[in-house]
């Protein structure tokens, strides 16, 4: 119990600490080290250097070129004018009571699109503030909306996503972001139809109290222009075009490659040698969103080229901030997991009988802790991935499964106050969590169920 209680210490000081607001990148390493010395103060600097070093590192290796094209295909989306042409577009057919479907397609298309969500909250959130105020709507639903459509399904139940989340799985399980396409699907279904009717009942009682848009918000954005944007179809394309090259991609590379990619150059002593189903998925995305890159840069060049600079700029730095900070995490899951107060809570989940339900639980669980579905699922993983895929071949479940279970599991309780979407999403909409925090909840709940309903179909119906 007390190995126990000193591998939970570390875990409640970094929840601490990112609820405070201090970097993750830098407190990360600190308390993995807290917990190494309360265990054994001799093993602090080759664990640093020969866990934590090698595990971040690792992650970086892996996922620093996603990261770093998804962000600047969103700026190029941002910048080009297309995101503000596609919110637009949607809400020059809204009316009242479909101002909250609407808010939520249009993130859920950029996000599915390539867009990264943190993008997404900043273009969409000029136009959602003028239809939530001109319908009426209490602008304390609409960060509930914008995270139905941009932090739920999109972000790892649909089939072929882009988001980190539906990528991290494929190296630990040799799959492709299109892994359990069917389940996926219902997952999504499941998420989208309970979270619609939810916001639709909260508007409803909402209207029957008499309650408005309110006054005094704070961050309230200027009246939208917009005039002398792209069409939609144009605006649009983009995202088609990722999403068509990752599918393509998927199937036509392990056609085009051996199992084992080798590669001699003249200055290696032995030729470059590449597991090709670990890469499949990442190689994918990354000529997909190069693909996306390109035709924004074809489609609005003259729109595009005096902030291209800047864009690349802010892309960039975020990009290497968020990828730093989910690695660091990951460095710092490697160092919880060789400890023996973790081994002991391993073992206790292994009494969960069922592969599925033990896998969703150590993933929710790793994500609430770390406020953060990369970073939880990345723990998860690296500590457990190979126990759950063991469990999972003993009792006959596919990759595939284990692959959108993980994924999906990973976004359900990661949106706690903690979290930093979360409260970017707040302090972007001028909100409190006070304020607005109850209904995003009540989607982190609906999220995490779906989780349990995608697995009681698999076992009811046999689907993948």
């Amino acid at each position: 119990m007390i190995a126990v209680l000193l591998t939970l210490l570390p875990l409640l000081l970094l929840i601490l600490a990112a609820y405070r607001g201090v970097s993750v990148i830098l407190f990360a390493p600190i308390a993995a080290m807290l917990a190494v010395l309360l265990y054994d103060p001799a093993l602090v600097p080759a664990v640093f250097s020969g866990v934590y070093m090698e595990r971040m590192v690792g992650f970086l290796q892996l996922y620093l070129p996603v990261f770093l094209l998804g962000a600047l295909f969103g700026k190029l989306i941002e910048v080009s004018g297309f995101s503000a042409a596609l919110v637009a577009a949607f809400a020059r057919a809204g009316a009242p009571v479909r101002v909250i479907p609407t808010i939520v397609f249009t993130a859920a298309l950029l996000t599915y699109g390539g867009v990264s969500l943190f993008v997404v909250v900043f273009a969409i959130y000029p136009f959602a503030a003028e239809m939530f105020r001109h319908a009426g709507i209490p602008k304390r639903l609409m960060p509930a909306t914008v995270a139905l459509g941009a932090f739920t399904f999109t972000m790892d139940s649909l089939p072929g996503t882009p988001q980190i989340q539906n990528i991290i799985p494929t190296s630990f399980f040799g799959t492709t972001t299109w892994a359990a396409p069917v389940l996926g699907l219902i997952g999504a279904a499941f998420i989208l139809t309970c979270g619609l009717a939810y916001l639709e009942t909260a508007r409803r009682a909402a209207l029957r109290r008499g309650e408005g848009y309110g006054a005094a918000h704070r961050n309230e954005p200027e009246p939208v222009d917009a005039t002398n944007l792209p069409g939609p179809l144009v605006a649009i394309l983009p995202l088609v075009i990722v999403a068509a090259v990752n599918f393509a991609l998927t199937r036509l590379i392990p056609h085009a490659y051996p199992a084992s990619v080798a590669a001699a150059l003249p200055g290696q002593a032995a030729p470059v040698r590449v597991e090709l189903k670990s890469v499949v998925a990442i190689w994918s995305v990354e000529a997909a969103l190069i693909a996306g890159c390109v035709s924004v840069a074809v489609l609005a060049w003259s729109r595009m080229l005096p902030r291209a600079a800047e864009a690349s700029r802010a892309a960039v730095g975020g990009a290497l901030l968020a990828s730093v900070n989910t690695a660091s995490e990951y460095g710092f899951g490697a160092v919880i997991a060789a400890l023996p107060g973790f081994l002991v809570v391993r073992d206790a989940l292994r009494a969960i009988p069922n592969p599925l339900v033990n896998e969703a639980v150590s993933i929710s669980g790793l994500a609430a802790v770390t406020g953060s579905a990369s970073g939880g699922l990345s723990i998860a993983l690296a500590a457990l991935g190979s126990s759950i895929r063991q469990s999972g071949h003993a009792a006959g479940v596919p990759d595939a499964v284990l692959h959108r279970v993980a994924a999906m599991a990973s976004g359900g309780l990661d949106t706690l106050p903690h979290n930093g979407a979360v409260i970017t999403l707040l302090a972007v909409t001028g909100l409190t969590h006070r304020q607005a925090y109850r209904d995003i909840f009540a989607l982190t709940l609906i999220k995490s169920a779906a989780v349990l309903v995608v697995i009681a179909v698999y076992y009811a119906t046999g689907l993948v």
